[in-house]
């Protein structure tokens, strides 16, 4: 298959099991607060807080670092792989077996404790199918991760659906994330086999090469978890359960969208990285589609945001969680800045800047922490939402200044004028309709928004799939 089909192919299929995914997941979410309410669904949100954190100090930047490498002309894969596992196990077992001694130090009811140690043990399987995802990236077929995450969430909403009518408890509903996990490695790892042999090696000098390689990237990871999980736990620490709840009511709802920036710069990252010093206009022409992609999804999602998010919360959480309304407003904004926060990262990344990617996190972590310790306390959750806007969009800043200092790339876009009109005929008609239901509400802004697109031939089917055009598909198809 063409280079050009094949994306196109694993972005129509990635991008329908993810939506499918992201639509289970809400589902799962709305059992989940009606079931638990705003203090059990708080404590809820700590739990995932805290597979965060074990996902952050576990890292050691072994994802990024891993997938950049196969990506390399005349990469070993099955080394590189083997000993990534071997790594990535060894530490997942180790956050698991030090999660008691963690959460011991907490305040928190034996139950929130004892969902923290089984989101641990769910870690252990999560992080062996992300490393695996770089198998899928290289030879772009993230559609069979796409649909493996699928299947994995089904079998944990029915897990969801089952616990609650049977009213078995909050322990349970972790278990059905342990349950999620541990379906979705046993999918990874099977498709992974056609690829690639994976066994476990225990090269050590090896290790130490790559580790010391990506040590920035784990340090990263560590720093990103600071600004991006943290201010859950400071709110379950200095605030009350139900303060949590509210915050992360809107936080779930934006945390199930972000997943079109990872998948998309999953996609373009082998062929950035293949790109970026062998062909500099490949890399260009690249980037620039790429970045113009994400402005094309974040203008709706803002507009849509804006409008309707009473309508979702109301949706998603049921009349328990209003609150959550306006702080779904305040996040939206962080949401946009993440795309385009994921897009500089990774250009950084393929372009050997990990270590500077590093620095610039660092500050925006310390910035978040700082404003949330200083402010919480007084104003909650509502201080949590505008301290992400402000932190993501520091790093937007930092990560573009250091793009164009470095590597002398501005992202360049065409027809801009098209996408602000699209989104004001948007607005305009979500306003002129307000009133009607909410799904037809967002059907029909949506419809507007992209016809639009179309009518003003802002961007085409054709631009989206030559991401890799037919000047680089012999120079890509020579490589995987």
């Amino acid at each position: 298959m063409a280079v050009a089909r094949k994306i196109a192919y694993n972005v129509f299929v990635s991008s329908v099991s993810k939506v499918l995914s992201t639509a289970l997941a809400l589902v799962a979410i709305g059992f989940i607060t009606r079931y638990l309410g705003k203090e059990g669904f708080g404590n809820y949100a700590t739990v995932l807080a805290f597979l965060s954190f074990f996902a952050a100090i576990s890292d050691l930047g072994l994802y990024h670092i891993a997938t950049r490498e196969i990506s390399r002309e005349g990469a070993d894969e099955e080394r590189i792989l083997g000993n990534i596992f071997s790594i990535r196990l060894i530490s997942s077992v180790a956050v698991f077996g030090i999660s008691p001694l963690v959460v011991w130090f907490f305040s928190y009811s034996a139950d929130v404790k004892i969902g923290i140690v089984i989101a641990a043990a769910s870690f252990i399987f999560s992080s062996g199918y992300q490393i695996l995802n770089g198998v899928f990236q290289k030879n772009l077929a993230m559609d069979r991760v796409a649909v493996g995450e699928l299947a994995g969430k089904a079998v944990q909403v029915v897990t969801i659906i089952l616990v609650v009518r049977a009213n078995l408890g909050f322990n349970w509903i972790i278990s059905a994330l342990l349950l999620n996990m541990m379906v979705n490695f046993g999918i990874i790892y099977f498709l992974a086999k056609k690829y690639v042999r994976i066994r476990l090696r225990f090269d050590f000098d090896y290790w130490k090469s790559f580790l010391k390689e990506s040590a920035p990237m784990g340090i990263a990871a560590i720093v990103t978890f600071v600004y991006f999980k943290m201010d859950t736990i400071l709110l379950s620490v200095l605030k009350s359960s139900a303060d949590v709840g509210i915050y992360n009511a809107a936080y779930k709802v934006l945390e199930n969208i972000t997943f079109f920036p990872g998948m998309i710069a999953g996609l373009v990252m082998p062929i950035m990285a293949h790109s970026i010093f062998a062909n500099r206009g490949r890399f260009v022409d690249v980037a620039d589609k790429t970045f113009k992609v994400f402005v094309i999804l974040v203008v709706p999602l803002v507009i849509g945001t804006l409008f309707l998010a009473d309508d979702v919360i109301r949706l998603i959480g049921g009349a328990g969680f209003a609150e959550a309304g306006v702080v779904l407003r305040i996040l939206v904004f962080a949401l946009a800045f993440i795309f385009f926060g994921q897009f500089f990262n990774t250009v950084l990344i393929v372009g050997n800047l990990q270590k500077k990617l590093m620095w610039m996190l660092g500050l925006a972590a310390l910035l978040n922490v700082g404003l949330n310790l200083i402010f919480i306390p007084e104003f909650s959750y509502m201080a949590a939402a505008c301290i992400s806007v402000i932190t993501e969009f520091t790093v937007v800043v930092l990560t573009a200044g250091l793009v164009a200092r470095k590597l002398k790339y501005v992202p360049r876009m065409e027809k801009f004028s098209g996408v602000v009109f699209s989104g004001g005929l948007m607005a305009i008609g979500l306003r002129l309709m307000t009133g009607l239901n909410f799904f037809i509400l967002a059907i029909a802004s949506s419809a507007v928004y992209f016809v639009s697109l179309w009518i003003f031939k802002t961007i085409s089917l054709s631009e989206i799939t030559s991401l890799i055009s037919k000047k680089g598909v012999q120079e890509y198809d020579e490589l995987s």
